[in-house]
């Protein structure tokens, strides 16, 4: 039992890793100017979604009760494209970010889901 909680533990913090480098990476080659693009705040958003849904499957890949709300994700990835798309689309900058900051809060919203189901589920195992 030890030596299989010690290997999901060993992927948890390898995938922790990557995604931290990812990060990492985008951070370092990123002029500054992009960060201010409603686009860049979307895929660091959906990249912290993505390392919350990662750590939720490697945690326990049998885990009941504990699930990302789709259809919230599938909203946010809906509002993300619009975002992405605004220029394609005719769209004000304006209204482009307000679409963003949703997708952004949709991503948000449903990680926060996740990490209190996965919290809720370990308070009574104190």
């Amino acid at each position: 039992m030890a030596a299989l909680y010690s290997k999901n533990r060993r992927w948890t913090v390898i995938v922790s890793g990557l995604l931290i480098g990812t990060l990492a990476l985008i951070v370092t080659f990123t002029e500054r100017s992009a960060f201010l693009s409603p686009t860049a705040v979307v895929v660091v958003a959906a990249i912290g979604l993505a390392a919350v849904l990662l750590q939720l499957r490697f945690r326990d890949p049998d885990l009941p009760g504990v699930r990302a709300p789709n259809w919230l994700n599938v909203i946010a990835i809906v509002f993300a494209m619009a975002a992405f798309f605004g220029d394609l689309l005719h769209m004000k900058a304006q209204v482009s970010e307000v679409i963003a900051l949703v997708a952004v809060g949709c991503f948000a919203i449903s990680a926060g889901i996740v990490m209190h189901a996965l919290r809720k589920r370990a308070a009574p195992g104190k």
